[in-house]
C-alpha cells in the first residue's frame, strides 16, 4: 500500500464529511493499474463522444427553436409553452407588503416581502422542514401544514409589529410543479414531480386547495398569483437588473423563462388579449427531444440512464445536464472500463456498481482539486468507494469529469441561445438570470455556457452574459402577486 500521511476532511453538499488523504510516495501498491498510455488512449475515445461541435450545437439551435416555436402555436406540445399570465415586466415602482409561500421539494418557505421600488426590496422569511410523510399523505392535509405554518409566521410578525393587525395581505404561491392554467390564480397539477406523491391533489385546483386551508385556519391572506420558481426568478432579476430577458434554472432539474409577445402566441389567441401586449412564458424546456430523439448528442450511456429512469424517453434534454444525472453518467463509464478489465483489477468494485452512488459534487470537487497528486480524487475513491488509484487514474477520471460538465454547460447554452436567436436578442446584447446548484456550484459551469455562447454566434455571442440570479421564488413571487393585484385593481384581463 501507498504510505498516506496526514488528513483533512471536505464537507459535501449532503453534509457527508469527506477526508482528503496526503501521499508520500506514488509506490507501486501491488495492484494491476491502468498506465497513463493506455489511459490516454481510452480518453480520446470519451472526447469524441463527449464533444460538442460549434457546427453541432448551431443545428440543435435550430431545433431548439422550432421545437419553442411549436409550443407556442399548438397544445399539448413536447416542450409545453407555458403561458404564466403574468403581463410584462415589472415596472421597478411596485411598493408595499406581500406574503410570498414557496412549496419546495425540501422546505416549505414563508416570506414576507416589503417592495420599495426602484430595485428595492426588504425580507424576512422562515422555513418548515417538510417530512417524506408528509410528501406522501392526503393533499388537503398537506395545504393544511402550510396554512399553519404561514399562520404561526403572520402571528409573530404582527407581534414584531411588522405587520398590522386585521390586514389581509396579497399572496404570491410558488408552485413548481407542471401545473395546467388559464388564469393567473388558478392551476390544476398536472403531476407531482421532486418526490411528492400526494393522492386527491392531481387534476385539482391547487390554488383553490391551498384558499379552503386558508380559510379553515383563519390566515389573513389573499391568493392572487400562482408562478413556478423560474418565472419568479425572471421577474426579480428584471426587477433588480432591468437588462434582463431570460431566466434559467440549471440544478436537480432545468428550465426558462422569457417574455413574448402575445402576436407570438398563437394557441392563446382566443382569448382576445391585446396581440402588443407580453406574457411570461414558462418553457419547461426540460421536455426538448424526448421520445423522438432526434436531435441531441446521446451516448450509450445517456441512453442507459433514460430506459432505467422513471420516466423513459422523457425530459431528454434535462437527463443531459441535470445536476441529478452528470455522476451518473461518469460512473457508468468507471463501470464499463471495470467490465473490460481496464481499471480496479483485483478490487472490489461492488460499491461503485450501485446506480446514483456517484454523487455530482464529486465531478465538482474532482475539477476543483488543486493538488498535483489529486488528493481529493483520491479521497473520493477510498471514502466512498474503499478503491486504490494511481495518479494516471485519476488525471484520467479528472478529465472525464470535466468532459461530461463541460458537454452539460454547452448544452446549455444552446437552450440560451435559440430563446436569444427566436426574440433577436444577439445584436443589443442581453442578461440572462440563471440559478441553480450546477449553476452556482460547479466550477467553470458559467465560463463553459459563455464559451458555448461564442461558439454559436461567434464574437457577437458576449453581448449574451449570464449572471447569479435574483430570488425567484420569495422575491419574485411577491412582485408577480403586486403586478397582478395592481393589473385586476386597474381592470386589465381581471379573468386572466
Amino acid at each position: 500500500m501507498s504510505s498516506r500521511r496526514g488528513s483533512t476532511s471536505v464537507v459535501l453538499p449532503s453534509g457527508q464529511t469527506l477526508p482528503s488523504y496526503t501521499r508520500s510516495s506514488e509506490d507501486d501498491d501491488g495492484l494491476p493499474h491502468a498506465t497513463k498510455k493506455k489511459m490516454a488512449d481510452h480518453l480520446r475515445k470519451y472526447e469524441s463522444l463527449f464533444t460538442l461541435t460549434p457546427q453541432r450545437m448551431r443545428i440543435i439551435v435550430e431545433a431548439f427553436k422550432e421545437s419553442l416555436e411549436l409550443g407556442l402555436s399548438k397544445h399539448g406540445q413536447v416542450v409545453p409553452m407555458i403561458p404564466t399570465y403574468v403581463f410584462g415586466w415589472p415596472s421597478g415602482k411596485e411598493t408595499g407588503k406581500y406574503l410570498a409561500v414557496d412549496l419546495g421539494g425540501t422546505n416549505l418557505r414563508v416570506c414576507l416581502v416589503t417592495l420599495e421600488g426602484e430595485g428595492k426590496f426588504e425580507i424576512t422569511q422562515s422555513k418548515y422542514r417538510l417530512s417524506e410523510e408528509q410528501k406522501q399523505e392526503d393533499g388537503q392535509k398537506l395545504f393544511d401544514f402550510c396554512a399553519e405554518c404561514l399562520k404561526a409566521f403572520i402571528d409573530s410578525n404582527i407581534e414584531a409589529g411588522v405587520i398590522e393587525k386585521d390586514v389581509i395581505l396579497p399572496l404570491g404561491f410558488t408552485f413548481s410543479y407542471p401545473c395546467s392554467q388559464d388564469r393567473i390564480d388558478h392551476g390544476v397539477l398536472i403531476r407531482w414531480t421532486k418526490g411528492f406523491g400526494a393522492p386527491n391533489t392531481e387534476g385539482h385546483d391547487v390554488v383553490a386547495m391551498f384558499r379552503q386551508s386558508l380559510a379553515k385556519h383563519s390566515v389573513p391572506a389573499d391568493v392572487v398569483a400562482l408562478t413556478c420558481d423560474t418565472t419568479g426568478t425572471l421577474i426579480a432579476s428584471h426587477y433588480v437588473n432591468p437588462k434582463t430577458r431570460i431566466a434559467c434554472i440549471f440544478g436537480t432539474g432545468c428550465n426558462a423563462a422569457y417574455m413574448e409577445r402575445v402576436s407570438d402566441i398563437p394557441k392563446i389567441a382566443q382569448l382576445g388579449i391585446d396581440p402588443n401586449a407580453e406574457i411570461a412564458i414558462n418553457c419547461e424546456w426540460g421536455a426538448f427531444d424526448s421520445f423522438e430523439h432526434e436531435n441531441l448528442p446521446r451516448t450509450k450511456y445517456d441512453i442507459i440512464i433514460d430506459e432505467s429512469s422513471n420516466k423513459p424517453g422523457e425530459q431528454a434534454f434535462e437527463k443531459l445536464i441535470s445536476g441529478r444525472y452528470l455522476g451518473e453518467i461518469l460512473r457508468l463509464i468507471i463501470c464499463e472500463l471495470i467490465d473490460e478489465g481496464v481499471l480496479f483489477l483485483g478490487q472490489n468494485t461492488y460499491k461503485i456498481e450501485i446506480p446514483y452512488s456517484f454523487d455530482t459534487a464529486f465531478l465538482s470537487l474532482m475539477e476543483s482539486d488543486p493538488t498535483d497528486e489529486l488528493l481529493m480524487i483520491i479521497g473520493i475513491f477510498s471514502h466512498f468507494f474503499a478503491l486504490e488509484t494511481t495518479l494516471a487514474e485519476r488525471q484520467f477520471f479528472r478529465a472525464l469529469a470535466k468532459l461530461v460538465a463541460r458537454r452539460a454547460a454547452r448544452l446549455s447554452a444552446c437552450g440560451i441561445a435559440a430563446i436569444v436567436s427566436k426574440m433577436g436578442y444577439l445584436d443589443e446584447g442581453c442578461y440572462v438570470g440563471a440559478d441553480g446548484s450546477l449553476y452556482n456550484k460547479y466550477p467553470m459551469f458559467a465560463e463553459r455556457i459563455h464559451e458555448g455562447l461564442q461558439d454559436i454566434f461567434g464574437d457577437k455571442g458576449k453581448n449574451i452574459v449570464t449572471y447569479h440570479a435574483e430570488d425567484g421564488s420569495g422575491i419574485g413571487s411577491a412582485i408577480v402577486a403586486a403586478m397582478t393585484k395592481a393589473r385586476r385593481d386597474a381592470g386589465i384581463y381581471p379573468n386572466l
